[in-house]
């Protein structure tokens, strides 16, 4: 059956201005484009967009589906028993679709095969969720963190050790194995400049990667960490925070296998966050205040470069819930100087390519994946907009529609 959408303002995902036109789909892909209205054929789908703007859908590059709280549901800490987890992590992988995610590459489970499992179901049509890269269980040596994510089972170090992890997150169905090469100050001050992993540990984990064929996936916010991180070959990078001329240079060198996500989000939660009395904060937002700060004047360099830069704020946390994973966008916009335009071509044609898939996602092309978002108002102009999910009319998914707009009318009565 073919699904035609007339009657839209086309923002196709590379950046440039919307232009008024129509599309069609057939099965799972975008057959055709035009600027002006589609002839209707007997069998076909029509859809009035009124207007309205139509865009690739987004994808979140910084995935925590297995965090326990999102917008529908506060959790005070970050463990829940197994059922409920794995309950409230398909209820997060909802909740990233509803609102206009149709992607997720995943930065970090809690649980070594969870995302895996999530990830056949919504394959399979079984429920609802994002085009997934699940990820392992986040690795990291033992500690006494009170906000402690990464659980493994056995520990072991070496080479070898990393090798082994790799090779059964893989074996596992994993397709991203996710390390923390630096610690975190946000939860131990002084951290975020510490090594938790050698080089020789990092190049023999990114060596069985790529015999293993699984991404990794890292948290660096050392200088050092980029540089052995760029060397182990991850694909991509969170934070980078204290990345040093060097540092940039090797980023760009490798501009076209890496990604970097500063995760702005968690900074700015964090910033805006009012504990209750019991819980200090204020190492926290200290930390916070530097992070931004210094990735303020980070992030124009890394552009600069031609580094391929995304959104994805490490949401999840009991401060950022899962949902408000758009707020990102608004935050890029007025911290990073980008235009609307510019950050939602990074929320959705560079996430194709972090997908692996930059073919053929995260454009409106003919031949690509209709993954489309009809958007209640223009958010070339006001990009906050993508942050209520009431003004998504329409979120198509591989051609299926997952909301229609009479879904939208019928919600907002």
């Amino acid at each position: 059956m073919r699904t035609v959408i007339n009657n839209v303002n086309i923002f196709d995902g590379s950046g440039s201005q919307p232009y008024p036109g129509s599309v069609s789909v057939v099965d799972e892909r975008i057959s055709e484009i035009s600027t002006g209205n589609i002839a209707a054929q007997a069998g076909d789908k029509t859809i009035d967009g009124q207007g309205m703007t139509l865009m690739p859908g987004m994808c979140e590059a910084h995935a925590h589906l297995t965090w326990p709280t999102s917008v529908e549901k506060f959790v005070p800490g970050m463990y829940l028993p197994p059922e409920e987890l794995a309950l409230t992590t398909a209820r997060n992988a909802r909740i990233l679709l509803d609102h206009g995610f149709t992607s997720a590459y995943s930065a970090g489970a809690l649980s070594k095969t969870l995302e895996i499992s999530l990830n056949n179901h919504i394959e399979s049509g079984g429920m609802p969720g994002p085009r997934l890269i699940p990820s392992s269980v986040e690795r990291e040596p033992p500690n006494e963190s009170e906000l402690d994510p990464g659980k493994v089972e056995e520990h072991v170090r070496g080479p070898e050790g990393m090798k082994a992890f790799v090779k059964d997150c893989a074996e596992l169905g994993a397709k991203a194995v996710k390390f923390l090469i630096s610690g975190e100050s946000a939860l131990k001050p002084g951290a975020s400049l510490e090594l938790l992993y050698s080089e020789e540990e990092l190049m023999a984990a990114g060596e069985q990667a790529r015999e293993s064929n699984v991404w990794l996936t890292g948290h660096a916010h050392a200088k050092e960490a980029v540089k052995i991180g760029v060397k182990a070959g991850f694909r991509v990078l969170y934070h980078c925070t204290y990345a040093d001329d060097e540092a940039i240079e090797m980023l760009a060198e490798h501009k076209d296998e890496i990604f970097v996500a500063p995760t702005i989000g968690i900074v700015q939660a964090t910033l805006d966050a009012k504990p209750p009395p019991h819980m200090d904060m204020s190492h926290m937002k200290a930390d916070a205040a530097l992070v931004l700060a210094t990735q303020k004047a980070l992030v124009p360099k890394l552009r600069a470069k031609g580094i391929r830069l995304l959104p994805g704020g490490d949401y999840g946390f009991p401060f950022n819930p899962n949902g408000r994973n758009a707020r990102d966008l608004e935050l890029w916009v007025e911290h990073f100087g980008y235009t609307p335009a510019e950050v939602l071509h990074a929320a959705t044609a560079l996430g194709g390519q972090i997908m692996g898939m930059g073919d053929e996602l995260g454009l409106i092309k003919a031949g690509y994946l209709a993954d489309l978002l009809l958007v209640d108002g223009d958010p070339t102009k006001d990009v906050r907009i993508m942050q209520d999910k009431n003004r998504l009319a329409m979120i198509m998914q591989g051609g299926k529609l997952y909301k229609t707009p009479e879904q939208k009318h019928a919600s907002s009565q």
